[in-house]
Parts: structure tokens; sequence; C-alpha cells
């Protein structure tokens, strides 16, 4: 559990959130509001995602977050940790679903960046003469990790992914996010325009009952860097958003275990950028013959992300996902290949 050092705090806070909003859902709301986790068939929900709505572990899709039917509400808390060779991630939040209607989510990621933004501290450190901390970059050795909160809001326009299996409709759903990144000396360092922005998308989600398949396609119109884990944009060429293509497969081998894979494309806002406080440096060695820290500590370079998951819901209101992952490169560290667990009860 390397680099979950200093963690702690930042997730009794977001347990304290979560407790909270199930606390006013369950003390505002009239006990004829809710369906008791009756009104969906398992997995159909699909499961929660790492920016906090239903879908795949990283791709939202058109269904509603919880177990409701149209005449209710029912909301999910969820946890997922992922585990990289220079990354771990945790993120725990909370969706709730009105009337199979609206969803609305909030997560909480915290990704402690360990020895590979360490590096960058040190090195600023040494340059600033400071044995601590960095004057010019604002970036602290020791102290990197990237804190994020996600709000989500999605809307079903048309179409019932679940009771309309035998048409070719699927269920077509708009939703936003907007991200707030909290460690801005970090990303200013790596050449990232903003800390905070939204993203929209557009997901369509169809499932087969015949031959036990669920399919979802989304569009997602963002300028985020690695999900706005490393800010969104770039300093140099602004902050513009496009539209970039993600999609979710699923299997289902019985009514409550299901395989699949997920396809998410990113961009590559600082694609080749140096960091920007060791500018100096690179000059510096490059006129003495010593070039290189360029191509090694400092070309960043963002890849697509993919992963295989199998997921079990051993009760209608309790599941747990399991995936392996290929991230490519994240910043300036390549062959990002681990595993996530994510775990997500509704009530």
């Amino acid at each position: 559990m390397k680099g979950l050092k200093g963690s702690k705090s930042p997730f009794k806070r977001c347990a304290a959130l979560l407790a909270l909003g199930v606390s006013c859902i369950g003390g505002t709301a009239h006990a004829g509001w809710f369906d008791y986790n009756d009104g969906k068939v398992f997995l159909t929900e699909g499961v929660s995602m790492v920016d906090g709505a239903a879908g795949g572990g990283a791709v939202p899709w058109a269904v509603i977050a919880g177990n409701e039917t149209r005449d209710g509400i029912n909301a999910n808390v969820h946890y997922t940790f992922a585990s990289l060779p220079n990354y771990s991630l945790n993120t725990a939040g909370v969706a709730v679903g009105f009337y199979d209607r609206l969803e609305l989510s909030y997560a909480y990621s915290v990704l402690p960046t360990g020895s590979t933004f360490d590096t960058v501290g040190l090195l600023n450190s040494a340059l600033s003469g400071s044995s601590t901390s960095s004057t010019i970059g604002g970036v602290e050795p020791w102290n990197t990790t990237i804190k994020m909160n996600i709000y989500g809001a999605k809307l079903r326009l048309i179409g019932e992914a679940i009771y309309d299996s035998d048409t070719w409709e699927p269920q077509v759903a708009i939703g936003a996010f907007y991200k707030v990144n909290g460690n801005k000396a970090l990303l200013q360092t790596l050449g990232a325009d903003k800390t905070a922005d939204y993203e929209g998308y557009l997901a369509l989600t169809k499932i087969f009952f015949p031959i036990s398949t669920a399919i979802d396609f989304t569009a997602r119109y963002t300028s985020a860097n690695e999900t706005g884990l490393t800010g969104f944009g770039s300093d140099t060429s602004g902050n513009h958003r496009k539209l970039r293509m993600e999609g979710s497969l699923a299997y289902l081998l019985a009514k409550n275990i299901a395989i699949g894979g997920e396809y998410q494309q990113h961009g590559n806002n600082l694609g080749g950028k140096t960091v920007n406080t060791l500018n100096g440096v690179n000059t510096l060695l490059g006129s003495l013959g010593l070039g290189g820290l360029d191509t090694t500590l400092t070309q960043q370079k963002e890849s697509d992300w993919k992963d295989l998951f199998v997921a079990f819901a051993p009760a209608k209101n309790l599941s747990f996902t399991a995936a392996v992952l290929d991230l490519g490169n994240i910043t300036f560290t390549p062959n990002q290949f681990g595993y996530y667990i994510s775990m997500a009860a509704s009530f």
C-alpha cells in the first residue's frame, strides 16, 4: 500500500460527507418515495465509475444509478482502489437516482503520486537551494498527493435499456461533470491550463437480454488531462475541449456475473511538454553536452485507457468489480499496467 501515506485524513472527510448525504436522503424523504432495490435486473444499473456516475469502471453509461423504478428514489455508495507501478488511486462517492430519470453524483479522488513527482519536487528544491520545499515550482517533495472533487449530473432522455431489450432503440442520456483539482502548484508545474473545469457527455446504452450482452457508446466533450488528475488543457495552447470516444462491452455469464472490457480515448494536451520549472536545467545540460533529462523525466505523454473487468453481484444491492488496467503512458511514466477493485452498495 505504498503511496497511501497522508490519505487517511481526506478519506475521513469523504466518509463524513457520504454519511451526511445518506442521512439527509433518509431523513428528509417520505418512506413511500423509496424503491428498496426491487426495480431492476441484476447489474443492469452498471457499476460505479471512477468519476462517480453509473456505468463501467471508466465510462459513464446511459443507465441511472440505483435500483429504483420510475416510481421511486434509490442511491448507492461506492469505493474504488486502483494500483499501478507508479501510482495508486482511491475514490469514494455517492450517487442518487430519481425515478430512473435523473442522477446526481459526487466522488472524491486521492492520488498519491509517490516517487514520480517527489523527484520533480526534489529537483526543484535543489535548484532553489532549499532542503524542504521548492520556491521555483511550488512542488514540495514527499507531499505531491493529488486530490479531486467530482460533481456529476445525468438525465435520461429516451429509451429504456432494461424493459425495451426486444427493440433496437438504446437508452440515451446526457450528463456532465464538474471537476475541481486541489493541487494547483503541481498542475502548473506540469503545464496544465486550468485546475477546474466541466465535461459534458452523451451516452447510448443497449442491453440485449437474448444474447446476454450490454453495449455502451459514449462521446465526452472535455479538455481533461488524465481525467483531470493532471489538470485541464495546456498553458501554451489553451483549454480547448474536444469530443473523445468511449465504449463498453459486457457479457452476462450468469444473472449476477458479468465480464467485459472498456476503452476510453484520451487527449494529449501535455504531450512532449517539458516540466516548466526544469526548462533551465535542460538548457544547461544540453549546453554541456549532457542532455537527456528532457526525454526521460520531463517528456510527457498521455495514452488511451483500456481495461478488462469482471463484476459480481451477490445481492441486488451489492456489487464487486475487479479489472486489469492498461493505461499506457501517464505524464512521464510509461507502461502503467495494473488493476483496480471496486465495491458499490445501494439502498
